[in-house]
């Protein structure tokens, strides 16, 4: 994996923003892996391991990470239509529902947290527009918007351990995993991640999308089962 400098200031933004502590609300959902080991998909760290790489390591690198960098690049030239447009695609290239609201929700309370404790321009005025729009917020435009002062690379590679990392979180509450074993299945994916950004860095934005039926199906009866621990 590539080395990227970063400034203490810069390092110390990562750290509180990636921390579980920093309230975007994402440990209310499980991105649809709890349906998926109810479904007896996804049962131990294995297959934890499979789910996560056939499944979440496409999906970031052709729609999150890509969604992020141009965010990051539209933030940096003051492109508020174009932040927009990232937005309403954002939500077009997921087709469940509960998926969409999952990434308004954690995104937009993201924002909300950061415009209350910075001062940045740009944060403040992202801002403005969630309240005026609340349909403006999804997850990797907000992240990718936050972090136009941040290196390209950085930012990239700072969502990809939040994505994953949510899943470890919620693995231990819906099946029987251990710590331990999450923490390899962390390592290991992760170890994997550098070839997905460096193919969204070169992703254009007409090509983001990714088709995912396993995972779609799975939110999608999810939001109609009779019992959830997550709210996606």
């Amino acid at each position: 994996m590539r080395t990227v400098e970063l400034c203490d200031g810069e390092i110390l933004f990562l750290l509180r923003s990636c921390d579980s502590l920093f309230p975007t609300g994402s440990f209310a959902h499980s991105y649809g892996l709890e349906e998926l080991v109810r479904k007896d998909y996804v049962r131990d760290e294995s297959t934890l391991v499979r789910f996560l790489k056939l499944h979440i390591l496409p999906s970031l690198t052709n729609i999150d990470l890509p969604l992020a960098a141009h965010a990051r690049q539209a933030a940096r030239m003051n492109n508020w239509e174009g932040l927009l447009a990232l937005n309403s695609l954002a939500y077009a290239v997921r087709a469940s529902r509960e998926l969409r609201t999952a990434s308004l929700q954690t995104g937009r309370r993201r924002l909300a947290s950061l415009a209350a404790a910075s001062d940045c321009p740009i944060v403040r005025k992202l801002h403005e527009i969630a309240c005026e729009n609340p349909r403006f917020g999804h997850a990797p435009v907000v992240w990718g918007a936050v972090c136009h002062r941040l290196p390209e690379r950085a930012t990239l590679v700072a969502l990809v351990y939040q994505v994953v990392a949510g899943y470890c979180t919620a693995a231990p509450k819906a099946m029987r995993i251990g710590q331990e074993a999450v923490q390899r299945v962390l390592t290991s994916i992760l170890a994997e991640a550098s070839a997905g950004i460096d193919t969204a860095l070169k992703t254009p934005v007409e090509k983001i999308g990714f088709f995912d039926p396993i995972l779609d199906i799975a939110s999608m009866n999810h939001e109609f089962a009779d019992e959830r621990l997550f709210l996606s």
